[in-house]
């Protein structure tokens, strides 16, 4: 197991170790060197490289780590993360749609044609029932 000095990192400093040379991961609270287990991993050092700089508790999490792999864990373990130092994660809210008119028929024709209808209806009844006084 790796020594450093101080044992509550920020994320800066975690940052700071994000080469294939040097390389500290935050997992779960919790900062690892993981220099010596690059070659080992068995996704690649891509992914461990590509998870530097960041709270990596997601991506660790996503993949379904084993109990044994979980265990090998402890041999890298150099401090914990100061958790005041990682961003908070901001909701996404996706921007609001215009209404969306299935048929695409302008909104102006719709309204048009709602007005129309009952005015010639109206217009039907009273020709009817002009029509029917005059023949009587």
């Amino acid at each position: 197991m790796a020594t450093h000095g101080k044992r509550v990192y920020t994320l800066a400093d975690v940052a700071a170790h994000s080469s294939r040379n040097d390389c500290w991961l935050v997992i779960g609270g919790k900062v690892y060197d993981v220099t010596k287990f690059l070659e080992d991993h068995p996704g690649g050092e891509e992914v461990l490289l590509a998870s530097v700089g960041k709270d990596s508790t997601n991506d660790f999490e996503d993949i379904g780590h084993t109990k044994n792999a979980r265990a090998i864990m402890a041999q890298y373990f150099v401090g914990e993360i100061d958790a005041a130092s990682i961003p908070t994660k901001i909701k996404y809210t996706p921007p609001k749609q215009p209404f969306y008119n299935q048929d695409k028929t302008p909104q102006f024709i719709l309204k048009l044609v709602q007005l129309l209808i009952p005015v010639t209806i109206l217009a039907l009844a009273l020709s009817v029932r002009i029509y029917t006084n005059q023949s009587t």
